[in-house]
């Protein structure tokens, strides 16, 4: 199996009635810089896998790792047509390995969040009329504005933002409206930027896609419309009204509304595949495309989360996707709408100092042992004696706050902790956080709530437990490689069947399930919620103050 990507252009493909015969789904990557295809069967066993390397496959492009990273240090960028190029390529693999496309009857897919296409003046009908003797790069050469795209990575729109945020009367109102604050790579940010420093690029484009929609529409052979959840990552869309917000747009830029064109639900069917793809692969002309989506929503489909659950992404950074069914989008984490269910909503909250810092904390209180770590943690009490720990080796996300803040049980700030002390401080002190941050999102921990646990610490059945502990519910691991391809697969299916109001855990109940890793220790509960209250006053003193380049006292 090859590594999973966290940011994906691509497409879920499958075929039969209810459940396909086969499924395929490609993806693009930035952060991996790859373009991926897998295919999995009836049985949603994956049964064809391949990847286009951007630097390494498609070198003329001149990247490093998928983007060109400006001389500012803050614009970053990826070509738009090395992402047209690599999905010829991967087609073209599949043709010669003698992939049968005439069995596909339905395609969706994800594409990494935030990117976006600007599409020039008349391009609509050069994609419409595509020679299927050409590859399809050759003949979309002319046809974008802006040849290099914004990606997620970018982070030259700070004034963009501060405008928006200001015209909407504040980062709470706009977080209200939108799901989000204000943030450099939000879409909305960068099409202000584009039109503020080339009005006359802006005027000549006649449509902006996502990454996602972008996508869709080359399979589409016509502009494809944005999707809600994917929308909702952009600064733009009512997450309430699942509308553009005409205050937002105008912020933003003229004439915006009718670039964009009007966003869709996730899972709805958006026409047959373009005749290009017929005459050159040999894809039924009835193959459906089912609206394509970002990769974190893409994710949230393949984990298979349901209402109440959390998942835990234990990495470099700490990533939680939660279902949360009544939001209440805060300055900190993402309200997005919900891929597989419109009726509810998904949150994403980042946390930079995941592994790393736990690393050097076992290095430092365990010698470098992952046993030795997980021993101390088992020699102290739940509740570590009332000792809390706050631990950013970097400037935090969630909550802006940096440097090492240890209390004993009486709220008094200590200079150090017993090793042992520390070790527990800091894995309790982590997951509290993610507790307290989810909540303040609207999420609730339900009698039915799972934990979903994915990561490298999610390995270690101690550290587990005190995430089980602290959120009151059952941890689960799951194996999430390729969990934003098989969500766009999984989305394929669900497209066709939506209608009927059938369900995305009804065309998923032949995936592997989660495996029960721990249970919350009896009492936890009582244990934790005063815990979790004092840590999250004992937060308010340790948050960095900007204004006085110092510490809250």
């Amino acid at each position: 199996m090859k590594t999973p990507l966290p940011a994906a252009l691509g497409a879920g493909i499958h075929t039969q009635t209810w459940f396909p015969n086969v499924l395929v789904l490609i993806k693009t990557v930035n952060p991996d810089a790859q373009l991926k295809v897998i295919a999995i069967d009836e049985q949603l066993r994956v049964i064809y896998e391949d990847n286009v390397h951007f630097d390494k496959d498609l070198p003329e492009f001149k990247t490093q790792g998928g983007v060109y990273i400006h001389s500012d240090r803050l614009t970053v960028t990826s070509p738009v047509l090395m992402w047209v190029k690599a999905l010829d390529m991967i087609l073209e693999k599949m043709k010669s390995s003698g992939f049968n496309f005439s069995q596909i009857r339905a395609l969706s897919g994800a594409g990494q969040q935030h990117g976006s296409v600007y599409w020039k003046k008349g391009s609509i009908q050069i994609l419409k009329d595509a020679s299927s003797e050409l590859p399809l790069h050759q003949s979309l050469k002319g046809c974008f504005s802006v040849s290099n795209s914004p990606i997620w990575m970018d982070s030259s729109t700070a004034s963009q933002c501060r405008a928006l945020e200001k015209a909407m009367g504040g980062a709470q109102p706009l977080a209200t409206v939108t799901g989000s604050r204000a943030y450099e790579r939000f879409t909305g940010n960068q099409i202000a930027k584009i039109y503020s420093q080339n009005p006359e690029v802006y005027k000549q484009t006649e449509r902006i896609s996502l990454v996602s929609s972008f996508a869709a529409s080359l399979f589409l052979g016509t502009y494809a419309p944005i999707d809600y959840s994917d929308g909702s990552g952009m600064n733009l869309l009512q997450i309430w009204e699942k509308a553009w917000s005409k205050s937002c747009l105008d912020a933003c830029a003229p004439g915006l509304e009718e670039r964009l064109g009007c966003p869709v639900p996730s899972h709805s069917v958006l026409g047959p595949i373009s005749p290009y793809y017929s005459q050159r692969y040999g894809f039924s002309p009835d193959c459906k495309i089912v609206a394509f989506t970002g990769d974190n929503p893409a994710s949230l489909a393949g984990m298979r989360l349901q209402e109440g659950d959390i998942a835990i992404s234990l990495g470099t950074s700490d990533t939680l996707f939660l279902w949360i069914q009544e939001p209440t989008p805060a300055l900190e984490g993402h309200i997005l709408c919900n891929p597989v269910d419109s009726q509810t909503y998904m949150a994403l909250l980042c946390f930079k100092n995941g592994s790393l810092m736990r690393e050097r904390i076992r290095d430092e209180c365990a010698s470098g042992s992952w046993d030795e770590f997980s021993k101390a943690l088992s020699s102290t009490a739940a509740g570590n004696s009332g000792n809390l720990g706050f631990y950013f080796d970097v400037m935090e996300i969630t909550p802006e706050a940096v440097g090492i803040h240890r209390f004993n049980r009486d709220n008094q700030k200590v200079s150090s902790f017993p090793k042992e002390v520390e070790i527990r401080a800091l894995i309790e002190g982590q997951f509290m956080a993610k507790r307290i941050h989810a909540e303040k999102l609207g999420y609730k921990v339900l009698p039915k709530t799972r934990i979903l646990a994915t990561g490298g610490a999610s390995h270690n059945k101690k550290i587990l437990q005190v995430l089980s502990d602290v959120f009151n519910a059952p941890v689960f691991t799951i194996d999430t490689a390729n969990s934003a391809c098989l969500g766009s697969a999984y989305r394929a299916i669900h497209g066709l069947v939506a209608e009927r109001n059938v369900s995305l855990a009804d065309v998923v109940k032949l995936a592997p399930e989660p495996r029960l890793a721990v249970t919350p220790t009896p009492g936890a509960e009582e244990l934790y919620r005063p815990l979790l209250k004092r840590y999250a006053e004992l937060e308010q003193k340790v948050i960095y103050n900007p204004a006085s380049s110092c510490l809250v006292k």
